[in-house]
């Protein structure tokens, strides 16, 4: 495996409207496998940890949350690294199956590595992205986990749980879920956690959010808010863990 630099640009990770883009972000393509997947850096002046968030099946990392994670937490001394998967990169349609969207994650934990060079690291995504960093959180050595908008069941089907996947990890885990998440709401996560009395596992509420982490135009709390909970409450988690 191979990470290669290159000049940036703006469409694999460009935010949605209205998400401020990070100032200053480093792409590094890196082979694996299953055909190259990328890196996309930003990292903190004063780093004292690195954070390798994944994205999910339906879009790429310019999606709002992560896009927001990138922008505002290098100024909390938090390195950002968001990883796209091959299959992304190549342009197709349709997400790999877990056990390919894993191996391809795992051949990209060294380059990561490098780039934390001793840092804590701590792992994370949205959606399938979550679900891939709590398979293999101790395969890359984590200090933690973040999830965003964890698919806690295919929407309607509340009965096909993977509650054991946001439970494998013994690292701590902070889940952040909309209150209007089909594949979940954070009352739901909460209830499962709870009756699993998992320690150490802390799921937050984004209120009138949605699994994109959008909110109703008639929603009081709006994306700002949404933003800000988004890395105020990362960038707390990373302290306490770290």
């Amino acid at each position: 495996m191979s990470a290669t630099p290159h000049p940036q640009t703006s469409e694999p990770g460009a935010p949605e409207p209205g998400v401020a883009a990070p100032a200053a972000s480093v792409l590094l393509t890196v082979e694996t496998t299953l055909g190259p997947g990328r890196l996309t850096v930003d990292a903190a002046t004063d780093q004292r940890a690195v954070l390798w968030l994944g994205h999910g099946a339906g879009g790429g990392i310019g999606a709002p949350d992560l896009a927001a994670l990138a922008a505002g937490l290098p100024r909390h001394g938090i390195t950002v690294i968001r990883y796209e998967q091959p299959w992304r990169v190549a342009g197709k349609r349709v997400a790999s199956r877990p056990a390919a969207l894993d191996t391809a994650w795992l051949e990209t934990a060294s380059p990561v590595a490098r780039i934390a060079d001793g840092l804590p690291l701590l792992v994370g995504g949205r959606s399938a992205g979550a679900r891939v960093a709590c398979r293999t959180a101790a395969s890359t050595g984590a200090a933690g986990v973040v999830c965003l908008a964890f698919p806690l069941h295919p929407p309607g089907r509340p009965e096909k749980s993977r509650l054991d996947e946001l439970l494998t990890p013994e690292v701590p885990v902070l889940v952040l879920q909309g209150d209007r998440d089909t594949f979940g709401t954070a009352a739901t996560v909460s209830a499962e956690v709870a009756a699993a009395a998992r320690p150490g596992l802390r799921v937050i509420a984004v209120p009138g959010a949605d699994h994109g982490m959008k909110v109703l135009a008639s929603s009081p709390f709006g994306a700002a808010a949404v933003r800000e909970l988004l890395v105020s409450s990362v960038a707390a988690f990373v302290t306490e863990t770290v």
